[in-house]
């Protein structure tokens, strides 16, 4: 078993990948704000409670990161013509625009911590950790 190897190797790319997000990112977004700026992206409109799932907190965390999010002009939030009970969160063009910034910063870690692997150990490594997350995932959710 190489459980204890692994978990320092995986902390370490975690850890390297959030001095990296959080020092590219900053000071117009966090990591937090870019994946609710994916989400929105990719689903046009959200409610926050729906947010709270995808962020693994609370709903009050969430409130406080919509407020800086809306404050920042990246999100705007708006109350449903139906049910006034009811607010909606969408993506701004300078949302838009931060998360193109985002996944580039992303994908540019990525890229450079998979340059030394080959082609093919990198399909491995994509397979393997796959294997991963279906084995890890908790019931119900969808890796």
């Amino acid at each position: 078993m190489h459980a204890s190897e692994f978990s320092k190797i995986w902390h370490k790319i975690l850890k390297d990948y959030k001095l990296h997000m959080d020092s590219n990112l900053a000071p117009s977004l966090t990591d937090a704000q870019l994946t609710v700026l994916e989400l929105l992206q990719e689903r046009d409109a959200m409610k926050p409670s729906d947010l709270a799932p995808h962020l693994a907190t609370s709903p009050a965390a969430v409130t406080m990161l919509l407020d800086r999010m809306e404050k920042n002009g990246l999100i705007i939030r708006e109350r449903d013509a139906a049910d006034r009970r009811i607010v909606w969160v969408s993506i701004t063009e300078i949302g838009t625009q931060e998360t193109a910034r985002g996944l580039k910063i992303r994908s540019d870690f990525f890229a450079e911590a998979l340059d030394p692997i080959s082609s093919h150990n990198q399909q491995l490594l994509l397979y393997l950790m796959g294997k991963m997350v279906v084995t890890t995932a908790p019931e119900g959710s969808t890796p």
